[in-house]
C-alpha cells in the first residue's frame, strides 16, 4: 500500500490501486474482427500492468529521460497509451498526446511548440511522422512503440535535478482557442488527481463502487474527458478502463456487453445514432448504471433512457477546468440543457459583456474560480508560452469559459450557446481562425470567414464564406479544390463542409469581418442560394 501522503502523481495513485486490488482488471479492449491490434480483445490486471509500467519506467530512466522533459504519444486509444503515460509520469516526465487525425504541419507545430524530445508512435504512423520530424526546429527522437528497447536512444537534453511533485506538469493537452493555432494547456498532477476526485464525488445517479466499475469511453485520449476525467476516476477507484478505437453505432451494444461495462461516456452525436439502430438483443442485456457526457438534444433524452434503461447524465467541462459540474441529482430537467450545480469547492458567476453579474435565469458568460486563497488551484496552470492569453482568460480573478449559460435561483446551470469563433463538431472544438488561415493561404482565396452552422448529428458543422480572386470561377470545382486543400493541410474535421462564394463580407469599424452580420438572424446559412454542401466528401481517411 502507498501511503496517502505519498500520492502526489498519477503513477503513485495507480500503484496504490494496484496494491489494493492486484488481480482487478485495469485495462480492457473488447474484441473487434479485422482490427490491426488485439482483434481477439485484450484485458490486463493491475498487477500485470504495474509490472509492465515498471519495465518501461526503467527503460526511459536508463536512457536519461526524467523531470523537465516532454514526450509525445501517438498511440491512439490503445492500452499502450496508459502504460507509457504511467511510466513517464512516474519519472516526472510530461506527456503530449497527439491527435492521430493531425496532418504534417499540425504535428510539426505541436512538436516545435511543446519542445518534445521524443515521440512514441504506433507502427502505422512511423513513415509520415518521420517526414514531420525532419522539418522540426529541434531534434526529436522517433520510436515505434513495440520496438522501444531496441530504438530508444539516450536523451539529447539532461533531465532536471528538481524533484517532481504534485504541482509538476503531467501533460500538455492542445485545445482549439480563438486563434489560428491550438493552445497548449499545462496540466499538473494536482489537476489529474482532482479530476478523478471530482467525478467520484458527484454522487446521485453517478455513485461508483470501489474496485467494481468498468468505464467504456469511446472519446479520444488526447481529450481531457478520456485522459483526465474517465481514466482518473477509474484509477482512483481501482476500476477498469475499457478502450475502443472510436464510437461504432452498429457494434456499440455488443462492445458494451462483451466488455462488461458498467458506465459509458457519450457525446451528443451518439444518442440519436443509437436510437436510429434497429432494436437488438443487446439493447437491454447490459450492466450500465449510467452514461456521462454532454450535448444530448433534449428531444432524445427521455426516449433514449426509456429504450435502453439507464440515465444519461449531462455535464459541462473543458480542458482548462476538468468538469466541475454534473446534473446527477434530482430534479434532472432532461427536457432542457441543464447540467447541474457546481461541485464542492468551485464558485461560478454569470456575467455580461462588461463582466458584471447578471440576474437569475439571464444568459451570460460562465466564469468560475476555486474557493480559497488561490482561485486557480486544481485547474489548468496556464497556456504554454502564452502568458497574455492566460491572463486574459483569468481577468478579474475569474476564469472566463466563453460559454453562455443561465443559472436559476436554486443554482442549476443550463447551457445556452458557445463562443461564436469556436465550432463544436462531434466533440471537437474547432477554431474558426485556424480554418480561415488555411483557406487564406490558398492562392485562389482573397478573404475567408468561417462560421458554425447547425448539424443534426454533429451538433455543428464548418461553413466557409469566401471571396475569391478575380479570375477564379465560383463553382463546385473550385469549392472541391479548396476543400481538398484543407483536407491535406489540417485534420479532416476542421475542413469546411459547406462553401458559399460571396462578393463582399461585412466589416466592423476596425475592418474586422463582422460574422454576425453575414446572415440575418432568421436565415439558415445552409439554405442560402449558392451554398454548396460537400459534407459527403469530408471523411476521416
Amino acid at each position: 500500500m502507498v501511503a496517502k501522503d505519498k500520492i502526489y502523481n498519477v503513477f503513485y495513485l495507480f500503484e496504490d490501486s494496484s496494491n489494493q486490488v492486484p488481480e482487478g482488471s485495469f485495462l480492457c479492449t473488447p474484441p473487434m474482427r479485422g482490427r490491426t491490434y488485439y482483434p481477439e480483445g485484450f484485458e490486463i490486471s493491475y498487477s500485470a500492468a504495474h509490472k509492465m509500467v515498471m519495465e518501461l519506467k526503467s527503460a526511459y530512466y536508463n536512457s536519461g529521460y526524467g523531470p523537465g522533459h516532454r514526450v509525445a504519444l501517438l498511440l491512439e486509444n490503445r492500452p499502450e497509451f496508459h502504460l507509457h503515460w504511467l511510466a513517464l509520469n512516474g519519472l516526472g516526465i510530461s506527456v503530449v498526446p497527439i491527435n492521430p487525425d493531425y496532418r504534417e504541419e499540425e504535428i510539426i507545430y505541436l512538436l516545435d511548440h511543446s519542445e518534445s524530445l521524443l515521440i512514441i508512435s504506433i507502427s502505422e504512423r512511423i513513415s509520415d511522422l518521420r517526414l514531420a520530424v525532419e522539418k522540426c526546429k529541434l531534434p526529436v527522437q522517433l520510436v515505434e512503440v513495440s520496438e522501444l528497447e531496441d530504438q530508444l536512444r539516450d536523451a539529447t537534453v539532461a533531465r532536471s535535478s528538481e524533484k517532481p511533485g504534485i504541482d509538476s506538469e503531467a501533460a500538455l493537452l492542445y485545445t482549439s482557442g480563438t486563434t489560428d493555432r491550438p493552445k497548449g494547456c499545462i496540466l499538473t498532477n494536482r489537476y489529474f488527481l482532482n479530476a478523478g476526485k471530482w467525478y467520484l464525488e458527484a454522487g446521485g445517479y453517478m455513485t461508483m463502487a470501489y474496485g467494481q466499475e468498468r468505464l467504456l469511453n469511446p472519446l479520444p485520449l488526447y481529450h481531457a474527458n478520456a485522459m483526465a476525467i474517465g481514466s482518473m476516476a477509474m484509477i482512483s477507484s481501482a476500476g477498469c478502463i475499457v478502450m475502443v478505437d472510436r464510437f461504432h453505432p452498429k457494434s456499440w451494444w455488443s462492445d458494451v456487453v462483451a466488455s462488461k461495462a458498467t458506465i459509458i461516456h457519450y457525446l451528443g452525436i451518439m444518442p440519436p445514432l443509437l436510437l436510429n439502430q434497429q432494436p437488438g438483443p443487446n439493447d437491454n442485456s447490459h450492466n450500465i448504471k449510467f452514461g456521462a457526457g454532454a450535448g444530448i438534444d433534449p428531444k432524445h433524452h427521455q426516449s433514449f433512457e426509456e429504450r435502453f434503461g439507464f440515465p444519461l447524465i449531462e455535464g459541462w467541462g473543458m480542458t482548462e477546468v476538468a468538469m466541475p459540474t454534473w446534473g446527477s441529482r434530482e430534479p434532472r430537467q432532461i427536457d432542457t440543457r441543464a447540467f447541474g450545480r457546481p461541485l464542492s469547492g468551485c464558485e461560478v458567476r454569470i456575467v455580461d459583456n462588461e463582466d458584471m453579474p447578471v440576474p437569475s435565469d439571464t444568459p451570460g458568460e460562465l466564469t468560475l474560480r476555486m474557493i480559497g486563497n488561490n482561485p486557480r488551484h486544481r485547474l489548468f496552470s496556464g497556456y504554454l508560452k502564452d502568458d497574455t492569453a492566460t491572463e486574459i482568460a483569468w481577468r478579474g480573478g475569474w476564469f472566463h469559459t466563453g460559454d453562455t449559460v443561465t443559472q436559476s435561483a436554486d443554482g442549476v446551470l443550463t447551457f445556452v450557446d458557445r463562443t461564436k469563433n469556436i465550432i463544436r463538431r462531434s466533440g471537437e472544438n474547432i477554431a474558426a481562425a485556424e480554418t480561415e488561415a488555411v483557406l487564406q493561404s490558398h492562392d485562389q482565396v482573397a478573404q475567408a470567414a468561417v462560421i458554425a452552422v447547425p448539424d443534426a448529428l454533429r451538433q455543428e458543422e464548418v461553413m466557409a464564406c469566401i471571396i475569391l480572386m478575380e479570375t477564379i470561377s465560383p463553382d463546385l470545382t473550385t469549392a472541391m479544390d479548396l476543400q481538398d486543400y484543407c483536407l491535406t493541410e489540417m485534420a479532416y474535421y476542421k475542413a469546411p463542409a459547406y462553401f458559399l462564394f460571396v462578393d463582399t463580407l461585412p466589416v466592423t469599424n476596425t475592418q474586422k469581418v463582422s460574422k454576425v452580420r453575414i446572415f440575418p438572424p432568421e436565415v439558415d446559412p445552409r439554405n442560402v442560394d449558392g451554398c454548396l454542401d460537400l459534407r459527403e466528401r469530408k471523411r476521416r481517411n
